[in-house]
């Protein structure tokens, strides 16, 4: 079975003041898929300790058994010091959180740089994308330059009413990456798998992008 790194956000609050942070069911669900396929997982953090949890989402754990995946949250590792060579690959949920501490994080550019040149599934969800932001393969272009993938869309951040509150559109800003990003209805399951990129659009999509994830692992 392989170890899988998975990276959530530090930051509890927009600049507003607005409180944010990791959205539980993009952790959880693919945390659930992974461990009980028997896949170890480390959870790191810009900050370590403590990730916080946006408050929005917080609510659905009271209707599912997600003690477990919670728990872990509560004592993430520092970014600084994980090697990408210990593990077999990341996955990274969102939340509005990653917008504001992933991307243009160099600890985040040295870690997914090294996973794309070493050839492990990348896989991202919603938000969870930002992280791709400021990060250069060995070849000097963006990671995302030349990939299909989507992300949380412009119109569903429009339509969440936080398109004025967050530092940039996702959507918007991977394209001018170089990435081919399609996007699909809103709120609705919808992922792409491009080579080593897996991605998913939206809350809804957290448990196909991690089914597409351990089918990467099953196949590598």
């Amino acid at each position: 079975m392989a170890t899988v790194l998975m990276i959530v956000t530090s930051v509890s609050a927009m600049p507003t003041g607005d409180p944010t942070g990791l959205w539980l069911e993009e952790f959880v669900v693919p945390y659930q898929v992974l461990t009980e396929a028997g896949h170890e997982v480390v959870v790191a953090s810009p900050e370590g300790g403590t990730t916080p949890v946006d408050p929005r989402s917080a609510k659905a754990e009271q209707h599912h058994d997600w003690t477990d995946a919670v728990e872990r949250l509560r004592d993430t590792v520092p970014l600084a010091g994980v090697r990408a060579e210990d593990f077999a690959a990341v996955f990274i949920p969102g939340g509005h959180g990653p917008m504001f501490d992933l991307p243009g994080n160099p600890e985040v550019g040295r870690l997914l740089a090294d996973f794309h040149r070493q050839g492990k599934p990348i896989a991202a969800v919603c938000h969870g994308p930002a992280a791709f932001v400021g990060v250069l393969r060995a070849d000097g272009k963006p990671l995302v330059e030349g990939y299909t993938l989507t992300a949380f869309s412009d119109i569903e951040e429009k339509l969440g009413g936080l398109d004025d509150r967050v530092p940039f559109l996702l959507s918007h800003r991977l394209k001018e990456l170089g990435a081919d990003v399609e996007n699909s209805v809103p709120w609705l399951s919808h992922v792409k798998h491009d080579r080593q990129l897996i991605t998913g659009q939206n809350p809804a999509s957290s448990w196909h992008a991690a089914e597409l994830l351990l089918k990467a692992l099953d196949e590598a």
